[in-house]
């Protein structure tokens, strides 16, 4: 099956990302995707960027198939009261964003059970490079393969149970940026050793580039990948073990773990 028409409640800077990556896989076309938001400025930029956009949840809903709902959390309760007139179990597959919003609240809220993914992506989806993480409720094999196919067009998918998802949230959600403070890291140790600030953001955005592509297309360890570059008294692995006698990995996990406790207790 194909969803021809999408809807995106919520246009911040996830539901955008969203956007843009859809259109860019070639999945679906502006004018095929309803996009709302209720400042008037952005819903003003959206359509001037080409994209079909309102304030009206009830009228996107009503035009599609495969509805995304992409909201803050203190928003999800006004949205699906807003919108549940109009949800029809038979019709709409749901697609909900929103962190630490458990499946069955929102099917209590809807009073009716439409098939429900809820995923956990990153802003790399704008460019088709997200991690998204995703588990499934009350849907038709073909439905989970509509979403898996959908998702696999904006970078990697992984179907998890909804337990994990808070995981999944820490992981790959937050885990973004943590990747990206590394990156800013070394653009600013480049600078003191003596590259210009652009030069070493090309090299810091590369260097991070080749090693994640390392590990997805040779499916190693990045251990191993680790020991080819390190020789015996080598400068390498002396870089490396300043950066642990530091708590270079030890803070890496700190932060995750604190992350994902606080997400624990939102679910």
């Amino acid at each position: 099956m194909n969803f021809d028409k999408i809807a995106i409640l919520g246009t911040g800077n996830l539901g955008y990302s969203i956007a843009k990556g859809l259109v860019l896989s070639g999945m679906i076309n502006k004018q095929n995707l309803m996009l709302t938001e209720k400042n008037p400025k952005r819903l003003e930029t959206l359509v001037d960027e080409g994209y079909r956009a309102t304030e009206n949840n009830r009228e996107a809903v009503k035009e599609s198939d495969l509805v995304m709902l992409v909201v803050k959390p203190w928003q999800i309760d006004e949205l699906l009261e807003e919108i549940k007139d109009v949800v029809r179990a038979d019709k709409h597959v749901l697609v909900s964003y929103v962190t630490g919003i458990q499946s069955t609240r929102i099917y209590s809220a809807l009073g009716k059970k439409p098939a429900l993914f809820r995923v956990m992506p990153n802003t790399g989806i704008a460019i088709q490079e997200s991690m998204s993480c995703v588990a499934p409720f009350n849907n038709t094999p073909e439905q989970k393969e509509a979403i898996r196919e959908l998702f696999s067009k904006l970078g990697q998918v992984l179907f998890i149970p909804e337990e994990q998802m808070p995981a999944a949230t820490a992981l790959a959600g937050c885990g973004i940026a943590f990747a990206l403070r590394f990156i800013r890291a070394a653009i600013q140790g480049g600078v003191e050793i003596g590259f210009s600030a652009e030069d070493a953001k090309l090299i810091a955005a590369q260097i991070t580039k080749g090693a994640a592509e390392l590990i997805l297309t040779n499916n190693t360890h990045p251990e191993s990948e680790i020991d080819k570059v390190t020789t015996p008294k080598g400068i390498t692995i002396t870089g490396l073990n300043e950066m642990e006698h530091s708590g270079f990995s030890s803070s890496i996990i700190k932060g995750l773990l604190a992350s994902f406790n606080k997400i624990e207790k939102k679910e």
